[in-house]
C-alpha cells in the first residue's frame, strides 16, 4: 500500500501565519505539524509516501525530509499548482500509486492513541479483503466538515459535504484508505461549487457501489488544525500528553527505530544532529 500527505491548501483561515508558511510546517509544540500524519503512515507500516504541497512550500518539505532514507523509508514529492480539492491527489499521484491502493492523510490531521497502532494495522489488513474504509468522528460542529449519516444499526446512508443541517455528529476524518481504482473514480467526478473536486464525492461513489465502510473512532483523539484556536488546542493537548507520559507523540525516529526501519546505527546517525532534548529523549531509546 502506497500513502499520500497532501499538505496543500492555502491555509487562509490562518492568514497571517500562512502568508510565509503551510500550515503544515507550522509547529505543533515540538515538532513540524507534518510529522504527525507522516508517523499516522509509518504506524500503519506504509513505508513509501508522496508529499503533496504548493508550488512555493514543496521545497521547504524536500528540505525538511529529505527522501526518507534516514527513517528508513522513501518519500517523494510532487506538487498541486492550485487547491483544486482533495481528490485531486489520486491524479496527481496516479504514477505514484501505480497499481497499488493508497492511503491518503491531510497534512493538518493529528491522531493520537495508546490502539492507534492497532487500529491502522488492522484496517491495512481488512483492505486486502474488503473495499475501501474511511472512519467517523463525533464532533459538537459538524457542520464545519463531512457529515456521515447512519442507520440505527450503523450502517451508512449518506456523507454529505458541510450540510446547514448535519443529519449526524460524525465527521468523516482526513484518513482515507481506499482500493486502487480511486483513480478512475477522481477522474470522473466534477468540480464542486467551489470549484473543487471533493473527497466527499469520491466516498459517495464508493458508497453507492456498496463498497465503502465508515469505522468510528472512539478510543482515539483527532484533532484538527484548521484554525488559531486549534492549533493552540492541539499544541497544548501533546505537551500535556508528552509531559505526562515521559514519551514523544510522533517522534519519526522512534518509531523507525521500533518498527525496524532503521537499526541502531540509524539512530545514533540521526541523534549527532540534536543537542537537545529531542536528541536527549532519542539517546534514551538506545542506553
Amino acid at each position: 500500500m502506497k500513502g499520500i500527505i497532501l499538505a496543500g491548501g492555502q491555509g487562509s483561515r490562518l492568514y497571517p501565519i500562512t502568508n510565509i508558511i503551510t500550515k503544515s510546517l507550522l509547529p505543533i509544540y515540538n515538532k513540524p505539524m507534518i510529522y504527525y500524519p507522516l508517523s499516522t503512515l509509518m504506524l500503519a507500516g506504509i513505508k513509501d509516501i508522496l508529499i503533496i504541497s504548493s508550488p512555493n512550500h514543496i521545497c521547504s518539505f524536500e528540505e525538511l525530509l529529505g527522501d526518507g532514507n534516514q527513517l528508513g523509508i522513501k518519500i517523494s514529492y510532487d506538487v498541486q499548482k492550485k487547491p483544486n480539492g482533495i481528490a485531486e491527489a489520486f491524479l496527481i499521484g496516479e504514477s505514484f500509486i501505480g497499481n497499488d491502493d493508497v492511503c491518503l492523510i491531510l497534512g493538518d490531521n493529528i491522531f493520537y492513541g495508546k490502539n492507534l497502532p492497532t487500529i491502522l494495522k488492522s484496517t491495512v489488513n481488512q483492505m486486502k479483503k474488503m473495499d475501501s474504509i474511511i472512519f467517523g468522528y463525533r464532533v459538537n460542529d459538524p457542520q464545519r466538515y463531512g457529515v456521515v449519516e447512519f442507520d440505527n444499526n450503523k450502517n451508512v446512508l449518506s456523507i454529505i459535504e458541510k450540510p446547514l443541517k448535519p443529519k449526524s455528529n460524525y465527521a468523516a476524518v482526513g484518513l482515507y484508505f481506499y482500493k486502487n481504482d480511486v483513480i478512475d473514480i477522481s477522474k470522473k467526478i466534477k468540480p464542486s461549487n467551489r470549484g473543487e473536486l471533493e473527497i466527499t464525492d469520491v466516498n459517495n461513489a464508493f458508497l453507492n457501489a456498496n463498497r465503502l465502510k465508515v469505522n468510528i473512532l472512539d478510543t482515539i483523539f483527532w484533532l484538527d488544525t484548521g484554525t488559531h484556536d486549534s492549533l493552540v488546542e492541539a499544541s497544548n493537548f501533546i505537551k500535556t500528553v508528552e509531559k505526562r507520559e515521559g514519551k514523544k507523540i510522533s517522534c519519526l525516529e522512534e518509531i523507525a527505530y521500533k518498527y525496524g526501519y532503521i537499526d541502531k546505527d540509524g539512530l545514533k546517525e540521526i541523534i549527532k544532529k540534536y543537542s537537545n532534548e529531542y536528541g536527549h529523549y532519542l539517546q534514551k531509546l538506545i542506553s
